[in-house]
């Protein structure tokens, strides 16, 4: 890794994580609006729901670090979509202590259902951009993700603690 030597920004609306989490919320909030609005299905149970379809027979373990969630999330998420009849749980064979996770039947067809809307949305968001900048943007995030997971093993930030946020904080 070179030694960056930009200048820190001066002000918050310069910083990245500010305006993507400015995008974040705006489009955030439209995407909770197809999920909960249109299938009374909150956005994370809905993350956890794509996760499942296109990797079924996870474990939980697992499908929480795919979906980035932390195990309680993701297993509070899973008693949600199964009571909805959406999740199966099964135990491994040879290994009860260990619990698979598909979609059923009802849940892929709910899954086949929301999956058109949210596409519509990503389809609308991006319309503001054309293919060559839509390329070039997705390998600019794609290399920002892998910069960002390159720092939580940085001297200056893998030493800070971890913070667990309890239900309904941010």
């Amino acid at each position: 890794m070179s030694m960056n030597t930009r200048k820190p920004p001066q002000a918050i609306q310069q910083m990245l994580l500010f305006r993507v989490s400015r995008f974040f919320g705006a489009a955030g909030g439209l995407a909770t609006r197809v999920c909960e609005a249109g299938f009374g299905l909150p956005r994370r149970e809905w993350g956890v729901m794509a996760t499942l379809a296109t990797h079924e027979g996870l474990l939980s373990s697992e499908l929480a670090e795919l979906a980035r969630l932390d195990r309680a999330r993701t297993s509070r998420a899973l008693s949600r979509l199964e009571e909805r009849g959406w999740v199966q749980r099964t135990p491994i064979q040879g290994d009860r202590r260990r619990i698979a996770v598909h979609l059923t039947e009802e849940g892929r067809r709910m899954y086949a259902l929301i999956l058109p809307r949210m596409a519509q949305l990503h389809v609308d968001l991006v319309a503001a951009l054309d293919d060559t900048e839509l390329a070039q943007f997705d390998a600019m995030l794609a290399r920002l993700q892998q910069q960002a997971q390159a720092l939580e093993n940085d001297s200056r930030y893998a030493s800070l603690p971890r913070v667990e946020r309890s239900k309904g904080q941010r």
